[in-house]
């Protein structure tokens, strides 16, 4: 099915959209834009699981986050590299899909494959764009890109409130079975399933707290924003 989407969300794996953008995704499908996801890699090098299962899992969250489409690139876990071959990759499907905004991981990151899904989907979007670039697809470049800081040491340049979807976007992760759930596999490096959600709470708490909100997830822009109307800003300042 090659439907257009409003919102595309990239990440490097499956279930790296869950922890940082998924509450969003919910809450912009439930205001009726139709809502996307890539996912660059299969995560076949993961501690847990493999490649298969994890696409059936990726199904079942895409359920859950009430996704209009979820793609798969199949391109090398743990070897992203940003190369021309993999802009290229990028830019096909923004062609394709014809978001209207690109939500992307954060630039800075402890894996390699997360800063460099950044720098991919960005330069893929701006390739997109380019009316002689030798690529099949009407040229198209998304108005707004965004970033996922939900773990990032930054702060935001916004926070959106997810205290209704919150509990769907947590539903959509632990549908990763073969990563989260209490397994002796890999049990020296990730914690238990309980005090994964117990992290995934207190850090949308902390979100939602500097908006008055429940829960909250955090994104950072690099170009300024445009204020029309400074009586009615949102966010009271008291």
């Amino acid at each position: 099915m090659r439907a257009t989407v409003d919102l595309l969300a990239i990440a490097a794996h499956r279930d790296d959209i869950e922890q940082t953008c998924g509450g969003v995704l919910i809450r912009m499908a439930e205001k009726g834009y139709r809502t996307g996801v890539l996912d660059l890699t299969a995560g076949e090098m993961g501690t847990r699981g493999d490649a298969e299962t994890r696409a059936r899992e990726a199904a079942e969250a895409a359920k859950e986050l009430l996704l209009h489409s979820r793609e798969n690139l199949g391109l090398p876990d743990a070897r992203l590299e940003a190369s021309l071959a993999e802009r290229m990759a990028v830019a096909a499907r923004i062609r394709r899909l014809r978001p209207r905004a690109v939500i992307l991981p954060y630039w800075k990151g402890r894996h390699p494959d997360h800063y460099r899904a950044a720098q991919i989907g960005y330069q893929g979007c701006f390739l997109a764009g380019l009316a002689k670039l030798d690529l099949e697809g009407q040229p198209h470049r998304p108005s707004k890109v965004l970033y996922a800081a939900q773990y990032a040491d930054v702060r935001p340049s916004f926070v959106v409130d997810i205290s209704a979807q919150f509990e769907r976007r947590l539903r959509a992760l632990f549908c990763y079975r073969s990563q989260y759930q209490d397994q002796p596999a890999g049990a020296a490096l990730f914690p238990s399933g309980e005090e994964i959600a117990e992290r995934l709470r207190a850090v949308a708490r902390h979100y939602g707290m500097l908006i008055g909100a429940r829960y909250g997830e955090a994104f950072v822009i690099r170009e300024m924003i445009s204020v029309q109307d400074v009586v009615r800003m949102p966010g009271p300042s008291f």
